[in-house]
């Protein structure tokens, strides 16, 4: 691992002064099973070494602040993010600050990350799939002072269709709000039916994000080419592993957009 990466920034059109992207699991200091850049305090690991970590990668990142970190609890709640230092409860991390570092922490989750596109807000969302049928990324969308469809989004590493199975319940999750026929045809198309047997399915949540983002009017969207169980060189990932390590997906403005 020694070769591969410690971050991915985000590849997407955003204003120069937004810095964007995620952690690998590579360049750190922890033991396995959460070899090596665990940014997490509570999957068990050395809180020393997840302390070094955070360090690391704010020092390889030159970040301007210790990002806001979260307790993430698979809801819809969106904080304002500050430089206080405190671990605030939610899903998603909004702010209009110069220096201030949304955070979201996934291991197969799909990490989120949203720009205006003049780059004066910023926001990150974690998007587990009870999250993502209850109007997370709605409720993120609405703390932008502009319409959807002057927003950017990137969707970093989560589990692919391939290895994600479900049950009926969570296909059900995400039909039951659709009104429009349309949208619940996007959504089945999300779930292709597992081989053993019928009411178990294989869940795209990728395409489940662009169907909530394109309700919302934003269609620049960019991202969701990974999958973080079949790339054990790059990824933490829970469903193949169980006990193992978290990435970190953050997004921050550097200036003001009329700041040299």
């Amino acid at each position: 691992m020694t070769d591969a990466p410690m971050f991915i920034a985000a590849d997407w059109p955003a204003p120069a002064q937004v810095h964007a992207g995620v952690s690998t699991r590579n360049g750190g200091s922890s033991a396995a099973p959460w070899d090596s850049l665990n940014l997490a305090q509570h999957v068990g690991d050395d809180a020393a070494a997840v302390a070094r970590n955070r360090r690391i990668l704010a020092a390889a990142l030159d970040l301007p602040a210790e990002p806001a970190w979260l307790e993430q609890v698979h809801g819809c709640t969106v904080v304002e993010a500050r430089r206080e230092g405190i671990v605030r409860t939610g899903d998603a991390a909004h702010t209009s600050a110069p220096g201030v570092v949304c955070a979201v922490m996934t291991a197969d989750c799909l990490p989120v990350l949203l720009t205006d596109r003049a780059g004066t807000q910023v926001a990150a969302v974690h998007c587990g799939w009870r999250g993502l049928a209850a109007g997370v990324l709605a409720a993120t969308v609405a703390r932008f002072a502009c319409p959807g469809t002057e927003l950017l989004a990137w969707l970093g590493p989560a589990i692919s269709q391939r290895a994600f199975e479900v049950g009926a319940e969570v296909r059900e999750a995400f039909l039951a709000p659709c009104r429009e026929e349309y949208a619940r045809g996007a959504v089945r198309a999300a779930f292709l039916p597992a081989r053993d047997g019928a009411s178990r399915y294989h869940a795209d949540l990728y395409a489940l994000a662009r169907v909530a983002l394109a309700a919302l009017g934003v269609n620049r969207v960019y991202g969701g080419g990974f999958c973080t169980v079949g790339s054990p060189e790059l990824f933490y990932s829970y469903r193949r592993d169980g006990l193992t390590g978290r990435m970190a997906s953050l997004i921050w403005i550097s200036h003001a957009p009329d700041a040299a």
